[in-house]
């Protein structure tokens, strides 16, 4: 399955937002900036850094995910 399709299923609502955060490497895998197309593979870690909050998951299985931590990123320092 493509990390952008994943992360539609995991995170956000919309395929789209999904992209611009693969855009902006906002999308980490494995410790790496990752593209859309990338095939998310089981065992795989996965951190997304929102506006307001980071998580940081493990792809289990054909599309699951398992949420390891989800941090809330204070931005008013």
């Amino acid at each position: 399955m493509r990390l952008d399709v994943f992360l539609k299923i995991s995170v956000v609502k919309r395929r789209t937002v999904a992209q611009k955060l693969l855009k902006g490497q906002r999308v980490l895998v494995n410790g790496r900036p990752a593209k859309a197309s990338y095939e998310v593979k089981d065992g795989d870690l996965v951190e997304v850094f929102l506006p307001t909050k980071k998580i940081l998951m493990r792809v289990v299985g054909n599309g699951g995910y398992e949420i390891l931590s989800e941090e809330r990123l204070n931005r008013f320092s």
